[in-house]
Formats: structure tokens, sequence, C-alpha cells
């Protein structure tokens, strides 16, 4: 009885739960690479199987989501706050829900991306999935900041983690800029539906590390508190 009294007061620990559902979104992300590689071969039997692969992804993660907003404990004696660990929870699922996007629309409309723009379409892509990886390792590190009070050289490693997660956002937005401009040259020879579609495909690529970006900044806010 005294330690169900105690666990009631104190909570159970919200990181491991977390951690669970970042792994289950970089999983649905990873897949946006095979996925691409189907859509530029214009192998789109391959692209469907993979596209419903990254669905069933979203939804399991999304179903981690659920769970661990439900058995989110309300205790004050919580290692971190309720209100930090809800915003970490919601940006980690606005990345899965952004693949998923992805992946519907291209599929969708089975869109082709015109020959000159495959290579670096690549590049951003997984320049982008990169910056996902590189959340999750912040994330990845979050038990250890509990265990250590947030102090210490823990605390230096999570800094070094988040500063290379802003570099590689920030080479998602050059090359961003490279994708955007190869593909305004060509616009007037596209069907003008179709440039609309890839301008907007080309945001929400960008949005999946903007969402990662998002993530380390919420945890870095919870170091400086």
């Amino acid at each position: 009885m005294a330690r169900t009294t105690i666990s009631s007061l104190f909570g159970t620990s919200p990181v491991r739960p977390l951690q669970k559902q970042m792994a289950a979104v970089v999983d649905c992300v990873r897949e946006l690479h095979p996925f691409l590689q189907a859509v530029l071969a214009e192998d789109w039997e391959q692209a469907r199987a993979l596209q419903k692969r990254v669905s069933q992804l979203e939804r399991d993660a999304d179903k981690l989501k659920r769970e661990m907003r439900l058995q989110l404990p309300n205790s004050l004696f919580m290692p971190v706050s309720r209100r930090d660990i809800l915003e970490v929870l919601t940006s980690q699922d606005k990345i899965a829900n952004r693949a998923k996007d992805i992946a519907g629309v291209i599929t969708g409309r089975q869109m082709v991306i015109p020959d000159p723009l495959k290579t670096l379409f690549t590049e951003y892509l997984d320049r982008c999935i990169d910056a996902t990886v590189q959340a999750q390792a912040a994330i990845n590190e979050l038990d250890e900041l509990v265990e250590t009070g947030f102090r210490g050289g823990e605390v230096d490693l999570v800094h070094s983690i988040i500063r290379k997660l802003d570099e590689i956002e920030s080479d998602t937005d050059r090359i961003q800029v490279k994708v955007r401009a190869e593909l305004f040259k060509r616009e007037a020879q596209m069907p003008p539906i179709e440039v609309m579609f890839l301008y907007r495909i080309i945001d929400w690529i960008g949005d999946l590390a903007d969402l990662s970006q998002r993530v380390g900044s919420r945890l870095e806010l919870m170091l400086a508190r």
C-alpha cells in the first residue's frame, strides 16, 4: 500500500514512453527514403506499398502518443514538467504526420520529379531525415539528464547534440533553396498544378527538419530551467 501511495504521489517517469514514441516517429520518417527511390523510378506499385507502410508506422506512433497522453501523471513531482513533455510529444507527432502527408500526396497524384531535380531531392530528403534522427539522439539522452538532475557533463553532451541538429537544419534550408531554384527554372514547361504541388512537397519535406529542430529547442528550454 505504501508503495502504491508513493507511486501515485511521484508519478511514473514519462521519459521512456517519450523515447519510445520518438523511435516510432523515426521508423516512419526513414521509410520515406525507399519511398522516394520508388517514386523517382516511377515504380508506383512499390511506391503505394511503401506509402501504406509509412501510414501504418504513423498510426503506430499516433497510438503511442495517445497512450502516453492518457497515462501521463499530473503529479507535481515528475522529473520534468508535464507541459514540456506534452509539447515535445506534440512536435514529435507532427513529424510523423508530415511524413504521412508527403507520401500520401505524392502517391495519390503520382507526382513525377523532373530528372534534373532527382539527385537534389534525394539529398534534401535524406538531410531532413538526418535531422529527425539527430532529434532522437537528443531525446535519448533525456533519461540521463533526469538522473543527473540536469547538471554536469551530460548537459554539455546534449547541448552539442542540439548544436549539431541546428547545423543539419541549416543544411536543409540551403538545399531547399537549391531545389526551389531548379524547379523555378523549369516551371514554365510544367503543368501549373504539378508545379504547385511540387513546391508544397518541398515545403513539407523541410517541415521534417523544422519540427525536429523544434524538439531540440524544447529540450534546450528544459535545460535552461
